[in-house]
């Protein structure tokens, strides 16, 4: 027992052993009693305060566990991680996106380092006769449906939501000033339309969370008048509804009252003293028809611009209670951005990002789907997002169904982000996810717009490329037999072969394959977001396993523009 309490306390004593003796009979080494003295003075601490049960047991050397603990991520990330890591994003990942924002070559010698005999290796299929490569520019997509009437020519790779607030200034400066220069376009996030959206012109999708910040009354309520206002600027091309988001479905948004400076207060319209946080659901509409009729409002309210809406899939009847209002209505909005589980937030509950939400691939194949089942897919365009960095992530949402991409954390990566994993503390080391003024003006906003141009056109030179070699001259051309899985040591199947794709109409014939679509479209209700209660006892209920990876029924492709 004694010799244990002597090594907790070895240190501790040494160091005043040493204060005093340097006192005392060695005052020329006046530095080393400055060092000693400080070091007891710490270990007078540890013992006597109670929140730390380390460092009152081991005195001074118990303060190395937190420090070692407080540069565990730096330490890993920089010594330890292997380059196809996923935290969330591997070295691999992010040295692609900064060589290609600095325009420097992303070319790799000596052969892949990934496993491409392990089960879910994904490649593309290419062809004897390659195509043409042809001009990313031209890659490009038209949005607006039959009911609006100033559409937008929309790049098919996106800034995707991030507000002010959420991220800095400079930060949206940079972004914005670069979708002008790439002519694409920059997401406001659900914190509204700041100065700095406006600075530099690029092109902008106005996000209206549930806060409505932005176009909000005193009682956080939707302010028809206030919207006209904004929407009204030839800045603003779109409309995005944000029913949901892939990091934290069903929760709403979090901006820690720390980051909450005056001049965000006002952009919002919300108080400094507290965090801002979203109500779960809107204020505006409670039912499917409700929903739509308030995207109809907001059409008109902008002047016929594109109006659509943004969410994670969740209960699926949800969807599908949704796309039978449209039939009932007649009310189709211009696009559907479906966010997968997998996106990225500044701050949520750890069991929202883990284990709330479906993926991308299956809600957008799901979204896509139910779309095509009801024959209203040509009228409205699909939007991904969720963990898109590289050209072959934007091939592969565009093969299962997408008419585009939206790109956040490879947008930040542009602009200097570094993987921290500090959004949340306002204390982001480039500038990046940070109101600190000092922090945030590390990032120069002239470099890192042209950083954020960069990527954009690097990136889609490389699908450019990708398409070439597969004999494809056009986005729209890419189909699911164009991609193939590993699901065996000893099976490849193409995703066409993987995934069911409804026929044009086929929900509405009672056609539809499977037994998923089918049961979910007899949940489904246009009054109510419930589903209907005689369909959904254990024996009727639906199974995801036509979702997952299961032989499909047919091969139709997806229906691209």
């Amino acid at each position: 027992m004694n010799v244990s309490l002597l090594g907790r306390y070895a240190v501790f004593v040494g160091c005043a052993a040493c204060t005093l003796l340097s006192l005392f009979w060695l005052e020329e080494l006046w530095p080393l009693t400055l060092v000693s003295a400080a070091l007891t003075a710490l270990g007078i601490v540890d013992m006597r305060q109670p929140r730390q049960a380390i460092r009152r047991n081991y005195p001074v050397v118990g303060n190395i566990r937190y420090l070692v603990e407080s540069i565990r991520p730096e330490i890993r990330q920089y010594l330890l991680e292997g380059d196809s890591e996923q935290l969330p994003f591997s070295r691999a990942q992010r040295s692609l996106v900064y060589a290609r924002s600095k325009n420097q070559n992303a070319d790799k010698p000596f052969g892949t380092l990934l496993d491409v005999y392990n089960s879910g290796y994904e490649f593309m299929g290419h062809a004897i006769k390659p195509a043409p490569v042809r001009d990313p520019e031209e890659f490009r997509v038209t949005i607006g449906g039959p009911q609006c009437t100033q559409p937008y020519s929309a790049s098919i790779f996106n800034i995707s939501a991030m507000s002010f607030g959420s991220l800095s200034a400079n930060a949206i400066r940079a972004l914005n000033k670069g979708a002008r220069l790439g002519a694409f376009a920059h997401d406001t996030g659900e914190g509204s339309i700041s100065t700095y959206h406006r600075e530099h012109g690029g092109d902008l999708i106005w996000e209206l969370g549930s806060g409505y910040f932005g176009c909000r009354d005193s009682e956080g309520n939707f302010d028809p008048a206030r919207f006209a206002q904004q929407a009204s600027s030839p800045q603003v091309k779109m409309i995005e509804v944000k029913l949901s988001q892939g990091a934290k479905p069903g929760h709403g948004g979090i901006l820690p009252k720390h980051k909450i400076t005056a001049e965000i207060a006002a952009t919002r319209g919300i108080p400094t003293d507290r965090d801002c946080v979203s109500p779960a659901s809107h204020s505006s509409f409670s039912t499917p028809l409700e929903l739509l009729a308030f995207l109809a409002r907001l059409r008109e309210l902008s002047g016929g611009k594109p109006v659509g809406f943004k969410l994670c899939i969740g209960h699926p009847w949800e969807f599908m209670a949704i796309a039978k209002a449209m039939l009932k209505s007649g009310i189709y909005p211009d696009f559907v951005v479906v966010d997968g589980k997998e996106g990225g937030t500044g701050a949520a509950p750890l069991e929202f990002t883990n284990h709330i939400g479906l993926p991308l691939r299956e809600g957008l194949l799901f979204v896509h789907n139910t779309l095509v089942g009801i024959g209203l897919r040509q009228h409205i365009k699909i939007g991904a997002s969720g963990k898109i960095v590289s050209a072959f992530d934007i091939a592969s949402v565009l093969a299962t169904g997408a008419d585009w991409a939206n790109s956040a954390r490879g947008f930040m990566f542009a602009i200097g982000c570094i993987q921290s994993q500090s959004c949340h503390t306002n204390r982001c080391p480039t500038g990046v996810a940070t109101q600190d003024p000092l922090r945030q003006r590390a990032l120069v906003v002239p470099d890192k717009a042209e950083r954020v141009y960069n990527y954009h056109r690097n990136t889609l030179h490389a699908l450019a490329e990708m398409l070439a070699a597969a004999g494809l001259s056009s986005p729209a051309q890419l189909g699911a037999h164009h991609l193939a899985r590993r699901v065996s040591g000893t099976e490849i199947k193409l995703l066409s072969q993987l995934h069911t794709f409804l026929e044009p109409g086929s929900l509405l014939s009672g056609t539809a394959p499977g037994d998923l679509y089918p049961a979910l479209w007899e949940m489904a209700q246009a009054e109510s977001f419930e589903p209907l209660a005689q369909a959904t006892s254990a024996e009727s209920a639906p199974s995801w396993e036509a979702l997952a990876n299961v032989g499909a029924q047919t091969e139709t492709e997806p229906v691209t523009s």
